[in-house]
């Protein structure tokens, strides 16, 4: 048996449910699981969360081998999922807990969060000023199972989603179809 280096990779964008496909089941990625982060609140439901106030964010924890998938490339799927110049939520979910954000796990990831983040906003594609925060990676509380990949379990309610909470129409956009998912 092979002794396989992995890392923790923590993003917030929205809806967790449309955050998993991106990432999941790409070479070098092991897990992609949809949970709550940031807040005050041990252990959450996601009752507690969809009141907005614990201070968590929905997000996704995706353990990757870097030698095979690197952080860098995890950013560049990311920024493409997100309206990083919203920071009062993610198209049609609105409240504090539909924020984005990158969790980073250590400073390399840090130093290449703030970097990509300075070269999106350097890049013009968007007219308002990035707002996504590179804060450190605390708690992570894996989300109820019937969230886990809910694309794969919803295959029709998650393409609805997409499409009705207008993140497809964005990313198209600002991205090229290419990115959606």
């Amino acid at each position: 048996m092979t002794n396989v280096k992995t890392e923790l990779a923590t993003f917030a964008g929205g809806c967790f449910w449309c955050m998993v496909k991106p990432f999941d089941e790409m070479p070098g990625i092991i897990s992609v699981t949809s949970g709550y982060t940031g807040g005050d609140t041990v252990n959450p439901s996601y009752e507690d969360i969809k009141k907005g106030d614990t201070g968590h964010y929905e997000a996704v924890q995706i353990e990757f081998e870097p030698e095979l998938f690197p952080y860098k490339r995890l950013l560049e799927l990311y920024w493409p999922q997100i309206d990083p110049t919203d920071d009062e939520g993610q198209f049609f979910d609105r409240g504090s807990q539909y924020r984005t954000a990158v969790f980073y796990h250590n400073d390399e990831q840090r130093e290449l969060a703030e970097n990509s983040k300075k070269e999106l906003a350097a890049s013009g594609r968007f007219k308002k000023p990035i707002v996504t925060e590179i804060i450190p990676a605390v708690d992570f509380y894996p989300a109820e199972d019937y969230h886990q990949a809910f694309y794969k379990k919803n295959p029709e309610k998650y393409k609805q989603e997409r499409v009705e909470s207008g993140r497809d129409a964005h990313i198209s956009e600002h991205w090229g179809a290419e990115y959606t998912k």
